[in-house]
């Protein structure tokens, strides 16, 4: 199996010189009402089952499964496809390795250890935070720092909330957050009356540090994250919809699953409180370079706690550019708008896709072929526009954090 799997990746990356074609990726949330806005058809967003949930995610160049109930064995999982045959990217990179992510990262990780998603919601999520690689070890998982991109082209409408609540106000206590959690099968935990919600605006982002609470609002949004599904949600209702307190404690150590002050230490209480949080997280876009009809911006930059760990770009090519982009490593795209091409493998957005169906909107493009150069075309009547996210350190010449305000101020 390996060696068919090892062949039919180099005679992928031959045939179209260094770029997978990659199958939709989707993944149903149980404890979530699917936004609609993923260009699914609306009879398949819950194709996996009442039971499973509605689908409101779809992810990008992932090689982790989803850390979902019930699932099947490959949910969460991408497949490249090639001549006819389809096979896991997680497959080929264990195959092929520097030669897909580059020899650092393979070096260094082992794997490709970044991905990126949709996710599309009716209303908000539960106040979660994600656990740090420390934590996440105590349990075999790996800590999932984490940002954000609001496209336009995913988001005509906002849906019920467009607001999204983070960390805590300034002077919030230990205590106060730790009555929330005594109080979780006592109606409402009231966990929100301690936090602070930001209007979400089209076109910017946000960093979100491992062990921070956030609240995701009901924006399509754009996820370059740490390649982990580990979460605790430390709110109990949801627009009327109950939280299993498992979901608070299914990714701490199993005998301090009931120790409610153990799961309030967990938070990283100096991000939670910081009186300038948006100061340190809020993300507007940096141009990155640009030529006759076309425009490549930073969408996502910074370090969080003092490393690179994923980086994104959205490209913009108006209708009969082109242009050549030379990238420090590999890269998942996705396109939300236009049609064109990427080398000489078609890109084109669909307005609805069928559940099991092939897109033309998806690749990953080997580190080799990033750094050489791609060239992009539109051939299309509209703006061509592309997301594409990277792996850690792949982006040394990438802005620093609060990079959009030097912009701003220019």
């Amino acid at each position: 199996m390996s060696t068919n799997v090892a062949t039919l990746a180099a005679n992928a990356l031959s045939e179209s010189d260094g770029i997978f074609r990659l199958a939709p990726n989707w993944v149903p949330r149980s404890f979530l009402q699917p936004g609609r806005r993923l260009k699914l058809h609306p009879a398949d967003y819950y194709a996996l089952g009442m039971n499973r949930g509605g689908i409101d995610e779809r992810w990008f160049g992932s090689t982790v499964e989803a850390a979902n109930e019930n699932r099947n064995w490959d949910e969460g999982l991408s497949y490249a496809v090639a001549g006819g045959e389809k096979f896991l990217l997680r497959d080929a990179i264990a195959e092929l390795k520097g030669e897909i992510i580059g020899e650092d990262i393979w070096n260094k990780y082992g794997k490709w250890p970044v991905f990126s998603k949709f996710f599309d919601n009716m209303g908000p999520i539960p106040h979660h935070m994600h656990q740090s690689t420390e934590q996440a070890a105590k349990v075999g998982q790996e800590g999932k720092p984490e940002s954000y991109y609001f496209p336009p082209q995913m988001n005509a409408v906002g849906n019920n909330f467009p607001y999204t609540f983070m960390g805590f106000e300034p002077g919030t206590t230990k205590e106060q957050v730790r009555e929330c959690l005594d109080n979780w099968n006592k109606g409402e935990n009231g966990i929100l009356d301690l936090s602070k919600a930001y209007r979400l605006k089209l076109g910017t982002g946000w960093l979100i540090p491992p062990r921070v609470l956030h609240a995701p609002g009901s924006l399509v949004t754009y996820e370059p994250q740490w390649a982990s599904d580990v979460f605790a949600m430390y709110q109990n209702l949801v627009e009327g919809r109950v939280v299993p307190r498992n979901l608070l404690t299914k990714d701490f150590p199993e005998e301090f699953r009931d120790d409610n002050q153990y799961i309030v230490d967990a938070l990283d209480w100096e991000k939670n409180v910081d009186p300038n949080f948006k100061d340190s997280n809020y993300i507007e876009p940096v141009v990155s370079e640009e030529g006759e009809g076309w425009c490549d911006k930073w969408i996502v930059y910074g370090n969080i706690d003092g490393e690179q760990l994923f980086t994104a770009k959205e490209l913009t090519l108006q209708p009969g550019a082109s242009c050549t982009i030379k990238d420090g490593g590999a890269y998942g795209l996705i396109t939300v708008q236009g049609s064109g091409l990427i080398e000489k493998t078609i890109l084109h957005s669909p307005v609805m896709i069928r559940f099991g169906a092939m897109t033309e909107d998806e690749v990953f493009v080997t580190a080799k072929k990033a750094q050489s150069g791609v060239t992009f075309q539109n051939a299309g009547n509209e703006p061509l526009v592309t997301l594409r996210y990277f792996g850690p350190g792949a982006q040394p010449s990438a802005p620093q954090n609060g990079a959009w305000k030097k912009a701003w101020a220019a």
